[in-house]
């Protein structure tokens, strides 16, 4: 039993309009079926788009919300040059550069943009240099979610006890996990810090319009992740059960009130 990030779900005033931005900035496919599909980032995870009002009412929270909403996606790829692209491209397609592309104090190259839909997105480069080739388009190497949490520290106790194995621990200044295969990352960083890394207003309420989900193996996995979050400090915000769709699902929120969708054949 360990949590894994398999997809990341938006929610968006228009699903066409996001759809359209993200796969063409990413030439991301669709793939996958019912509540598991999602465009392909690269192998790295998969993200899903739903109107924001119905993504609201299947976790049960009220779908309006002011300023920032505590997270920050991140796409990295292999060069800053491909940083650059991505940014440029994201702009032409609607985007709001937020910081642009360039080197940052501790030699990090980086550009941040707020897409059409609201999410803010943070491009960086693994690498200093820019050697041939660059893909057309770039394509990323990790896609991590960086959420904005009371107490890093207290957060990192709680994933682990859903498995999730802590890769970089600086206490409650950052925290990662490590990513399965095929799967995001999952990050973590103080609300006011991640706010202040990406250039945006750290103030902000309401619904997050985001949805982690882990595809588990069996009903049994289901069920011990939800007992291993209600354990830990989260809450049960819908009990698992058999949908329509023929999943075995259910939903839990971590301390910070993040939303998790646990889903397995039914």
């Amino acid at each position: 039993m360990a949590l894994s990030l398999d997809i990341i779900t938006l929610g968006v005033p228009q699903v066409e309009a996001a759809r359209g931005f993200y796969s063409s900035l990413y030439s991301a496919e669709l793939v996958g079926d019912g509540p598991t599909s999602g465009l392909d980032l690269g192998g790295t995870g998969r993200l899903a788009l739903e109107p924001v009002d119905a993504l609201a009412a299947v976790v049960g929270a009220e779908p309006a919300s002011a300023g920032f909403r505590g997270y920050v996606l991140s796409t990295i790829v292999e060069r800053p040059s491909e940083v650059r692209a991505l940014l440029d491209a994201a702009a032409g397609r609607g985007a709001t550069v937020v910081k642009p592309a360039k080197k940052e104090f501790f030699g990090e190259f980086t550009g941040v943009h707020r897409a059409p839909d609201g999410a803010v997105w943070k491009l960086a480069a693994a690498g200093k240099k820019d050697t041939p080739p660059v893909p057309e388009p770039p394509q990323p190497t990790e896609t991590t979610v960086y959420l904005g949490v009371a107490a890093p520290k207290a957060s990192r106790a709680f994933y682990e006890a859903l498995g999730m194995g802590v890769r970089h621990d600086y206490g409650d200044k950052y925290i990662d996990f490590d990513a399965a295969v095929g799967a995001g990352r999952l990050g973590l960083l103080t609300r006011k810090a991640l706010a202040k890394d990406v250039g945006v207003e750290g103030a902000g309420d309401g619904f997050s319009a985001l949805v982690l989900t882990h595809i588990a193996t069996s009903r049994e996995d289901v069920d011990a992740l939800l007992a291993a979050a209600a354990e830990s400090g989260g809450r049960i915000t819908a009990p698992a059960a058999t949908t329509g769709e023929g999943t075995y699902t259910g939903h839990f929120t971590d301390p910070d009130g993040y939303h998790w969708r646990l889903t397995a054949r039914a």
